[in-house]
């Protein structure tokens, strides 16, 4: 209807999302039989057809839970649906893949019939949406890869099928949207509903010209009637990750009729709006832009697109993450609630974050992953101080901050001292002491002593000023060079708070980055990707002194992170904090050589070059613009022996730069990229920004 949200007025309650647990259960006279099967409660009910929870009983206690879908009372006599039925058991008898909710049995009795599929208990995305917003919450990037390459990988495997005479089905879905991809408890991602699909050898053809599929979830050529191919399922999907993403409908709510001329149109606005404001990664963007091309021909197809979104996940370290944070994200939102256990038995060393196991003494309390005893304290129930007293813990230690004058400032806790020293708020003349004592606290030397944290660092080097691209140039010139080396950024805005960033270099690979931006701490950043609660954190901060000033090990110490997962994680940021830096386009730099943070560091996931190409490709297009501005009319030539693979870049990227001769200028160049490299003109204006920036190509 007019002026109501898609995702309340598409998907209403009580339409037919899949099989799983229902939030309002539409509760059915238990013991009835379909067939071999008996009912436990219908789930669903959509214009077509009815969903049920069912089991199979046979000898020696055998059971078998089932979703059990009949067609409905009323449409079960009309042949049409009855045939479409029939396709959709037929279709599904050729589908077996791990990301398609597998059928199990078709058949007839008293003149009705059904389908016995997989029960999948958790949630479909829709559902998941719903939730998100309602709890104000964002699906983890991590959540949308994972959802993006199982369906994607469902439909090229069902786009390719073959018959059992080996011959080509030329499966269609047409209905690919958020009601259709199903999300287990345990992080499984399953598609669902072939029924309006359309294959070469089905009895029943969807007639040409008629509009299949949900409103808002079609493709061009569906809105206009054309005949579709796989593409159209490639483009549908895209629309469903970007709403993910953004938490919105890519194609907007309102009449219907504005939705689907938005979709005829290939309107990608809201897709282009995010970019401009960061609420979608540079890199996923571009992949969704190739999957939402207007035309079919030019679309990416599913096994590509797969392809390209686990590149995504691997550049940005978060392959193998998908499942279990899909089964976090329902737990947390209510969706599963026992999807934490569930992975407690599938991965040893994990948690369960809903109970605390009390201790009296050390070492520090971990989390109870058993059982709940009487001394369990709910952590939803009671304050972080009352828990930590629960805990016995010693006393904590209280600090001093004494400035030159003799002022003193405090008492401080030992957490918000080390997050003043670590941000650069403590002045270089002031000393700290315990509490009472004059000496100077020695779990404190690692930070007072540290060339990563602090006041600036002194010494000679080189200097420069900040400008869009400046980075990049010294960045790859260091990664040439191996150079061990200090690259220290100042920004002081006009408006705001000054800001300095430590980005060290071992032998050309960054190794360590400090900076004094709060929301890049490491407690800060695993609480916004999820790695731990709120609480949790606050309890790890607690227990500091313990651990030398370690948040990861007291994170381990409580058991709320395995080892493995704090390293994955402090990897992960310290590569995130490295790429932000590429965003500074004013203030000042310096570099100085031969010197090292002396902290212990873990190698990050991707090589310097391909960091080099993840910052390029995540540049706004108004950068580029003013980047490429003084070599517009210059004619570039190609460098000889140019590492080209070390960057990792895509086809697109390299066909453009490859295709620089030595006689055409950069605005020529520019022309022709969409054509000869097949790469839309901000694309290219990113490949030539890094081309000129790492001397791939000279003007």
């Amino acid at each position: 209807m007019p002026g109501e949200s898609r995702n309340s007025s598409r998907h209403p309650e009580g339409v037919l999302e899949g099989w799983f647990s229902y939030p309002r259960e539409v509760l059915f006279r238990t013991g009835k039989r379909i067939g071999p099967y008996r009912l436990e409660r219908r789930i669903a009910a959509g214009g077509m057809a009815e969903v049920f929870v069912a089991y199979r009983e046979g000898a020696q206690g055998f059971r078998r839970r089932v979703a059990l879908k009949t067609i409905l009372p009323q449409l079960a006599s009309d042949p049409d649906f009855v045939t479409m039925f029939s396709d959709e058991a037929r279709l599904a008898a050729h589908l077996e893949h791990p990301n398609i909710a597998q059928v199990f049995d078709f058949g007839e009795t008293e003149g009705a019939c059904y389908l016995a599929m997989e029960f999948v208990e958790g949630a479909s995305v829709n559902r998941t949406l719903r939730a998100a917003n309602a709890s104000d919450r964002t699906i983890p990037l991590a959540v949308v890869l994972h959802v993006g390459i199982a369906a994607a990988r469902a439909l090229a495997y069902a786009h390719h099928a073959r018959s059992d005479k080996g011959e080509p089905l030329q499966i269609v879905h047409r209905d690919v949207s958020p009601a259709n991809i199903l999300l287990g408890r345990r992080g499984e991602v399953k598609l669902v509903d072939f029924g309006i699909a359309r294959c070469a050898e089905s009895m029943h053809q969807t007639d040409q010209g008629m509009v299949r599929g949900k409103l808002g979830y079609m493709s061009p050529e569906q809105v206009r009637g054309d005949r579709v191919d796989g593409k159209s399922d490639v483009f549908t999907l895209a629309t469903v990750l970007v709403e993910m993403v953004l938490g919105e409908p890519l194609f907007g709510t309102g009449e219907d009729l504005v939705v689907l001329m938005r979709i005829r149109d290939g309107d990608l606005a809201v897709l282009e709006t995010a970019l401009q404001h960061s609420r979608i990664p540079g890199d996923l963007a571009a992949v969704l832009r190739r999957a939402l091309t207007l035309e079919p021909r030019a679309r990416v197809g599913a096994s590509h697109f797969a392809d390209a979104l686990e590149s995504i996940a691997e550049r940005r370290a978060l392959r193998g993450r998908g499942e279990r944070e899909t089964a976090r994200l329902l737990h947390r939102l209510g969706l599963a609630a026992s999807a934490a256990a569930d992975l407690e038995a599938r991965e040893p060393g994990a948690r369960l974050t809903s109970h605390v196991q009390a201790v009296s003494s050390r070492p520090p309390p971990r989390l109870n992953r058993t059982s709940e005893t009487p001394s369990t304290h709910r952590i939803a129930d009671a304050s972080v101080t009352e828990l930590l007293a629960s805990f016995a813990l010693d006393a904590p230690m209280l600090y001093e901050i004494v400035d030159a004058s003799g002022h003193v400032d405090g008492p401080i806790a030992y957490a918000d001292l080390v997050q003043r020293i670590v941000l650069g708020e403590l002045a270089g003349t002031s000393r700290v002491r315990r509490e009472g004592d004059e000496g100077e606290p020695p779990e404190l030397a690692r930070y007072l002593t540290s060339r990563a944290f602090g006041a600036p660092t002194l010494g000679i080097g080189e200097q420069g000023v900040l400008t869009p691209g400046a980075l990049l140039s010294l960045a790859f010139r260091v990664a040439q060079e191996r150079a061990t080396a200090l690259l220290e950024l100042h920004h002081a805005p006009s408006h705001g708070r000054a800001r300095t960033k430590r980005i060290f270099f071992v032998e050309g690979r960054p190794d360590f980055v400090t900076g004094t931006d709060k929301d890049e701490m490491l407690g800060a950043y695993l609480v916004r990707n999820r790695h731990c609660l709120p609480m949790e954190l606050d309890m790890a901060l607690a227990l500091l002194p313990r651990y030398e000033g370690r948040l990861g090990d007291a994170l381990v110490g409580l058991g709320v992170m395995r080892p493995i997962a704090v390293a994955r994680a402090i990897s992960a940021q310290v590569q995130e904090r490295y790429l932000e830096s590429f965003r500074w386009h004013t203030g000042t730099w310096r570099l100085m050589r031969d010197v090292r943070a002396g902290e212990e560091s873990l190698p990050l996931p991707l090589p310097p070059l391909e960091l080099l190409f993840n910052a390029a490709s995540r540049a706004h297009v108004t950068e580029t613009e003013r980047v490429l501005q003084p070599y517009r009319e210059r004619v570039l030539r190609p460098v000889p022996n140019a590492p080209f693979a070390a960057f990792g870049m895509p086809e697109g990227w390299s066909r453009a730069l490859h295709d620089v001769d030595g006689r055409t200028t950069l605005t020529q160049l520019l022309l022709r990229a969409p054509i000869r490299a097949a790469i839309e003109m901000e694309e290219a204006q990113r490949a030539f920004h890094l081309g000129i920036a790492c001397e791939l190509v000279v003007a």
